[in-house]
């Protein structure tokens, strides 16, 4: 990537982390701090040449927030996607509005993801 790309980049997010919508607030207040599961989230994050709402390093995930301006974006969403995917991310999305109305699925569903390849407790005999 070239440096006047990346510059842009690097200023593009954080633009967004200093203006983020009610939806990524009000999600950024639960994963904040390793708060969420002991997970250390970032919120507008770099990867490749797009900038992820919320990443977790370990385990690799992205969450995206979309508005309702995404549904015009889809195959770009897609081809998106496939590239984090590609970097061996998962991705999960939800709207705003799933945020702002039902915090507690959307929390339950990044816990199933975060655990769903966490290894299972062993065993006593």
């Amino acid at each position: 990537m070239r440096e006047k790309e990346t510059k842009r980049l690097r200023q593009n997010a954080k633009n967004l982390r200093s203006n983020m919508t009610e939806a990524e607030w009000a999600l950024w207040y639960h994963l904040r701090a390793k708060c969420f599961c002991g997970v250390k989230f970032y919120r507008q994050k770099i990867v490749g040449n797009y900038i992820a709402d919320f990443l977790s390093l370990n385990p690799k995930l992205i969450i995206e927030l979309d508005g309702s301006q995404h549904a015009e974006q889809m195959e770009y969403d897609r081809i998106r996607t496939a590239y984090l995917e590609e970097q061996n991310f998962t991705v999960i999305r939800f709207w705003n509005d799933e945020v702002l109305r039902n915090i507690d699925m959307v929390l339950d569903v990044i816990f199933d993801v975060i655990h769903q390849n966490s290894p299972s407790p062993s065993e006593n005999p």
